[in-house]
């Protein structure tokens, strides 16, 4: 059932600004991009405070104002779990992820792996994330189009192509400082939106608060349970666990993260600017779950029409209870979450075809050629992740997306587990590692085809059944195994093969060993001042 209404012309003029001002952001920084490392970069010249509003829209998409809403409405707050595990992995890796990357990398996250495995892990791992990245840039088109039409009746197709051509003239035209800039918009706008919804709606229960907490708690809404040990079903242990992995994978191996380091001014800002980010996002994501519980007791106390799924209520209940100007704010931060995710996202898929494919081809071209290289990329991607979410359209649910799905986790698995065994082991070397990467992706095959059905009701099949033999843990599980095959398998069968050489700076024990001599030589030079 749709939430289809009319917007009044407010709501209309506000969207209509917003999306003004992201080509206005465009042109302001249009004269700058003269250079690669301006326009992937910034030159390094971006305050930490500003960086850190970046991140947090990075990992906050449109997504964000269904999924997390639907999810609280529908359940416990189990799926915050992978959240609230990012500051708590990170808080303890930052230090010196950071400096890693900004010491021994010229733009692309994964030339780290290629000067500590070689070119087959850089390949490996560029490859998976621009798999990655085009399926989920295609999901967040695909959802934002399929919201707005089952709010307001827009034309799918016509969202999807209009705020596509916003995306891709801003990124064009921009580069990532003009996406840097409309994230710090776009950050006031999701804590404004959100503070306005869950404020909205927990005085608009009868009761107040205290009412909301009663009657989320007695219908299983709060708490992050079930709290066993059972890797079959989505529990505590699967989220915490899937959520470490996920704040390495995200902070330590994702161009759209890493890229950010890049742009600030020195090793300090950019640790700040990680962690700004990091305890913004949490709270956002912990206020869009509020939303759904919240939504979930004020409709038990109002009527719903029958035939509403649980992530179309919050769109039904913007649409008919809030007032005019509040519905174009939501949908304008909404709109503007999918322009600022995906506008970053183009450039640093254009900065990872530069650097990890065009330049491989075309060695030792001048700047201006891999500038406009960069451009072209910008603008053919945007095209291709258009045509993604049109496909995801005539799809549905199932077929391009779950084929998308499907190679992404069979050739991209491990990529944590590839970082993990080269920051910390020094024995680790090439020929274990691609071993490693083989056996990683055979498992990564056989579980998700032994646990993946096909059909529809009583005819549903397995794509490969192999009886007692089926990968019957939680989904959550596989990329978990994957990263941990990596690691195991690489060491072991890295014994039988010389140990590397290695520039000391590829090394967490590196980076130790120079912060130690940082603070020898200051305790020194502090001896020779007071002598």
């Amino acid at each position: 059932m749709t939430t289809t209404a009319t917007l009044h012309f407010l709501d209309y003029l506000i969207i209509f600004l917003f999306l003004a001002v992201s080509l206005y952001f465009g042109l302001r920084f249009a004269r700058k991009q003269k250079t690669t490392q301006t326009y992937f970069a910034a030159n390094g010249n971006i305050p930490s405070w500003a960086i850190g509003l970046s991140l947090l829209a990075t990992l906050i998409s449109s997504v964000t104002f269904l999924a997390y809403p639907g999810t609280g409405y529908s359940s416990n707050w189990i799926l915050l779990v992978q959240g609230l595990m990012v500051p708590i992995v990170l808080l303890g890796t930052i230090w010196f992820i950071v400096p890693l990357y900004r010491r021994v990398i010229g733009l692309s996250t994964y030339e780290y792996f290629e000067k500590r495995f070689g070119a087959f892990a850089r390949y490996y791992s560029s490859f998976g994330f621009v798999l990655r990245q085009f399926s989920s840039m295609g999901t967040v088109f695909y959802l934002l189009a399929l919201a707005l039409n089952n709010m307001i009746g827009a034309n799918t197709l016509l969202v999807i192509s209009v705020v596509g051509a916003v995306i891709i003239l801003l990124t064009l035209l921009g580069g990532i400082e003009a996406a840097i800039w409309l994230d710090v918009l776009q950050g006031f706008m999701l804590f404004g939106s959100g503070i306005v919804c869950l404020s909205i709606l927990v005085f608009a229960v009868d009761g107040g608060p205290a009412t909301v907490w009663e009657i989320a708690q007695e219908n299983g809404r709060t708490g992050f349970g079930p709290y066993d040990l059972d890797f079959t079903r989505l529990t505590f242990a699967v989220m915490a666990i899937n959520g470490a992995f996920y704040a390495i994978q995200k902070y330590g191996t994702d161009q759209t993260v890493v890229q950010r380091y890049l742009t600030a001014k020195t090793d300090k800002s950019a640790i700040r600017a990680s962690l700004l980010g990091i305890l913004l996002t949490v709270p956002i994501w912990t206020m869009f779950m509020l939303i759904g519980t919240a939504l979930f007791v004020y409709y038990q106390q109002q009527p719903l029409p029958v035939g509403i799924k649980a992530e179309a209520v919050f769109p039904y209940f913007i649409m008919t209870k809030l007032p005019v100007g509040v519905v174009g704010l939501l949908l304008a931060s909404m709109i503007s979450a999918a322009v600022c995710s995906l506008s970053a996202d183009l450039n640093c898929l254009a900065a990872v075809g530069v650097e990890d494919y065009y330049k491989k081809i075309k060695p030792n071209r001048p700047d201006k050629e891999y500038l406009l290289a960069g451009k072209w990329m910008v603008v053919v991607s945007g095209i291709v992740a258009i045509l993604i979410a049109s496909l995801y359209l005539m799809a549905g649910d199932e077929g391009v997306l779950s084929m998308i799905f499907t190679l992404y986790a069979i050739f991209s698995g491990g990529i944590v587990g590839i970082f993990l065994l080269g920051l910390f082991s020094a024995r680790a070397n090439q020929q274990g590692l691609n071993i490693g990467i083989l056996v990683c992706v055979l498992f990564t095959a056989y579980a998700f085809l032994s646990s993946t059905e096909i059909g529809i009701g009583e005819n549903k099949s397995l794509l490969l059944d192999l009886g007692p033999y089926n990968f019957t843990h939680h989904k959550y599980m596989l990329g978990v195994y994957s990263h941990l095959i990596v690691i195991g398998v690489g060491y072991v069968a890295s014994l039988f093969f010389p140990k590397p050489i290695l520039d000391k700076n590829l090394l967490y024990s590196g980076w130790l060993e120079n912060r130690r001599a940082e603070k020898k030589l200051i305790r020194a030079n502090k001896e020779v001042v007071v002598q």
